[in-house]
């Protein structure tokens, strides 16, 4: 097995694992009903994508 020559720091092994994170997610306004919602990505509330109607909402 192999024998570190060096011991890790807290700080080194901290820092190299923070690049690791996941991003939140970026949202935009919907144009039709103003709730937030993902790029690219059908409006739940209103079902438009793009200024049209993309899935049939019910109410």
């Amino acid at each position: 097995m192999a024998n570190l020559k060096f011991r890790t720091s807290k700080q080194r092994t901290r820092t190299r694992r923070a690049t690791r994170k996941a991003e939140a997610p970026t949202f935009m306004i919907c144009p039709n009903c103003g709730t937030p919602v993902r790029y690219h990505n059908v409006c739940g509330e209103c079902g438009y994508y793009k200024g049209k109607q993309a899935i049939e909402k019910t109410a």
